[in-house]
């Protein structure tokens, strides 16, 4: 990616997530800042997931994710997240969770939590768009959340550093 474009993506403020699955008895989260909101009505989120992901597949074929929220109390998940340990299939051991009505674990220390259900995917290049209705959302502590300009790096299809003044 030319580093200019890359710089000027990096302005565009998103929020830190953890995306959780569950297929049988594989627990997995990655870190996560391509989400959205796509609708009022009905409500609708958007998640952008790296076709190389292991969530890709757990999404795939189990047609829900759970969306934890990252807030400043809980931002051990994007370290843990983000970091090399959590690159395996079943990562979730560090973390208290409870599963869901759908299935899906949502992280105790999450600031807010939401159970999805895939309406619609798209494939956009690199990754797949999963457009999803929310079966249950629950706030769980006061919090700030963190967004992608709190953190000394960010991804942009490629994960590069921050410059800061």
């Amino acid at each position: 990616m030319d580093p200019k474009l890359a710089e000027a993506l990096a302005e565009i403020t998103t929020g830190i997530y953890v995306l959780t699955v569950r297929e049988g008895d594989k627990l997995h989260g990655m870190s996560s800042s391509w989400v959205t909101q796509v609708s009022g009505d009905p409500p609708l989120i958007m998640a952008a997931v790296d076709t190389r992901h292991f969530s890709h597949g757990f999404i795939e074929r189990q047609g829900v994710f759970g969306l934890n929220v990252v807030g400043h109390k809980g931002k051990e998940l994007e370290d843990y997240f983000f970091s090399a340990a959590s690159r395996r299939p079943d990562n979730l051991g560090p973390f208290a969770y409870e599963v869901g009505e759908t299935g899906v674990p949502l992280l105790k220390i999450a600031m807010a939590v939401f159970e999805c259900r895939v309406v619609a995917s798209y494939p956009a290049g690199d990754h797949t768009l999963f457009v999803a209705s929310i079966a249950r959302a629950e706030i769980r502590e006061q919090d700030r959340p963190i967004t992608s300009h709190d953190l000394p790096y960010i991804y942009v299809g490629t994960v590069i550093s921050r410059k800061r003044n």
